[in-house]
């Protein structure tokens, strides 16, 4: 019997994550669960997910990413899959953006991402290779007034995304997704309503489509790698 694919699927306990984890186990991969702080949610999406394994790490941190790997890989098996899912967001006028303010979003959107990287294609170079896929946003592609220091976080993972890619060729295709807008519950405020209005498709988008657009760069040509999917309804091209 075929082992499944082993993938880490990091900030997994809510929101874009969980249904990217449901998702992937509903499709045959063996998924772990990554979460910072909401362990009640975490083991909730690994009973769903079939029972899975769950993963405690703060990835503003590099040696509590470096544990976390570890962990993986001692309890979960070598990865042959990653998602970079995990991500922080705030909105402020620029003027007003403190060094902290920067650190906060940067910290995880970008230098935890990187040191993800790093860390799962050590596992995937020792093995048979692999893949990794990280959540860019919109916002990374099109520039937001009042998230400035948000934006040059997902741009930099754009091009960190290209660059790993060129780096771990032909063993490791590294991708990105950008999601447009995916509302959760009271997410709908008068900005997120204008982007909706203004999205071609005239909806807002799914979870589930944005773990669509995951699941192809995880089990499709493999001669696909360093690219951006954005899966915005057309907006960008607004």
């Amino acid at each position: 019997m075929e082992t499944k694919r082993r993938v880490l699927i990091t900030g997994s306990a809510k929101r874009i994550g969980r249904v990217i984890a449901i998702e992937l186990a509903r499709r045959g991969f063996a998924v772990a669960i990554h979460y910072n702080r909401s362990r009640a949610e975490a083991e909730r999406v690994a009973e769903e997910c079939g029972g899975v394994p769950v993963f405690q790490a703060d990835l503003a941190h590099v040696e509590e990413i470096r544990r976390l790997f570890a962990e993986v890989r001692e309890r979960f098996g070598t990865l042959y899959g990653l998602v970079n899912n995990a991500a922080r967001f705030t909105r402020f006028d620029p003027l007003d953006i403190t060094e902290a303010d920067w650190d906060f979003i940067h910290n995880t959107n970008l230098k935890g991402t990187f040191f993800c990287c790093q860390e799962g294609a050590k596992q995937m170079l020792a093995g048979e290779g692999g893949r990794i896929v990280n959540i860019s946003s919109l916002g990374g592609v099109r520039p937001w007034a009042d998230h400035a220091h948000y934006c040059a976080s997902k741009a930099g993972l754009i091009m960190l995304t290209k660059a790993l890619a060129k780096a771990w060729a032909p063993r490791i295709t590294v991708n990105s997704v950008a999601p447009g807008v995916i509302p959760f519950g009271n997410d709908v405020d008068a900005t997120v309503q204008r982007m909706i209005d203004a999205t071609p498709m005239r909806r807002a988008g799914t979870p589930e489509e944005i773990a669509e657009a995951v699941h192809f760069f995880l089990t499709g040509p493999e001669f696909v790698t360093g690219q951006t999917l954005v899966v915005d309804g057309g907006l960008n091209d607004r």
